[in-house]
């Protein structure tokens, strides 16, 4: 395809994406306040009694579940997403890659969708009950709806991405940057690197830093044991692939390439089909093997001129033959 073209369908899968957000955050908006009291049941649960969350701005009633719905339709439309993308990028893409690729994509969104699973179920109700127990005497806990909702979402998008650790350590591995051996003698570093970014992308505290810093940590280690695994089951596969990868390339070359003589119409191109086979000849005859002197370019560039020129004189007198009968 030409690249304006690559460009218009880039543009058509765009806009199917927006359309699906759209679509999503359509069904969604008749629920937004129930969507919203659903996400506050970590803090209201620890809250003491007699208090509840409170809205500081003027418009944040509205706002705030208008925000927490849009953004749960981006992720809710993710699949889509990334469908659209795979389908543009596929037909680039070898047999085996492909193979590979499309599990990779699912993979990489469940571990994202379990990452929040995690933060909500697991890490909300632990920081929430320690955050509310340790307020000063004197101090009544009554949260901000809209700092709520930056907070949680900051902790679902770290959490998030922190459960693609597997699929990034496969990905580095699969691509020959590192090895497992390399990762696994990077461990140290790794656990230290896990706290400084856990200590980046989480609210500061030393919660939060920890319930992102030991699950990176574990399924560092989980992409470790599954790149082995992948590396002997490539090992395997490698001449399969490479078979795949020759057929593949085959099959675009003739995708490519006319099809047929335009003299004649059913017969290959004389010109495409037997000059290099007629150069190989020449250069064959000429070769030191046989006791004569080889060719330089400029005959060898001759030859295959005069071997066309045949060629093609031959095609142009059996396209002039009389039908038979």
């Amino acid at each position: 395809m030409p690249f304006l073209e690559h460009l218009i369908e880039l543009r058509d899968r765009l806009l199917r994406v927006i359309l699906a957000v759209v679509v999503v955050l359509a069904v969604l908006l008749p629920f937004a306040n129930p969507l919203y009291s659903w996400l506050a049941q970590p803090l209201l649960r620890h809250m003491p009694a007699g208090t509840t969350m409170i809205a500081t701005e003027v418009a944040s009633p509205f706002l705030t579940p208008f925000k927490l719905t849009l953004v749960l339709a981006v992720f809710l439309a993710i699949p889509i997403a990334l469908h659209q993308a795979w389908a543009f990028v596929a037909p680039g893409l070898y047999r085996h890659e492909r193979r590979f690729a499309l599990p990779l994509l699912v993979s990489s969104v469940l571990l994202f969708y379990l990452g929040m699973a995690f933060a909500y179920y697991v890490v909300f109700p632990i920081i929430f009950g320690f955050f509310t127990a340790t307020a000063p005497e004197g101090v009544q806990v009554m949260t901000d709806i809209n700092k709520y909702l930056d907070f949680v979402l900051t902790l679902f998008f770290a959490f998030g991405v922190a459960f693609e650790v597997p699929i990034a350590t496969l990905l580095l591995v699969w691509t020959g940057i590192t090895t497992p051996d390399a990762l696994a003698r990077a461990r140290p570093y790794v656990i230290v690197g896990a706290f400084v970014i856990g200590m980046l992308i989480t609210p500061p505290d030393v919660f939060s830093q920890t319930f992102v810093a030991v699950p990176m940590i574990i399924l560092y280690q989980a992409g470790i044991m599954i790149a082995r695994a992948a590396v002997k089951a490539r090992g395997s596969e490698g001449e399969d692939e490479a078979e795949a990868d020759r057929a593949d390339a085959a099959d675009r070359a003739q995708a490519a390439a006319p099809a047929t003589n335009p003299v004649e119409g059913t017969r290959p191109l004389i010109g495409q089909t037997h000059a290099a086979e007629q150069g190989q000849a020449t250069a064959s005859a000429a070769s030191p093997a046989t006791g004569t002197q080889s060719l330089s370019a400029e005959e060898l560039d001759r030859e295959l001129d005069r071997a066309i020129t045949e060629e093609d004189a031959l095609g142009r007198r059996a396209g002039d033959k009389p039908p038979a009968g």
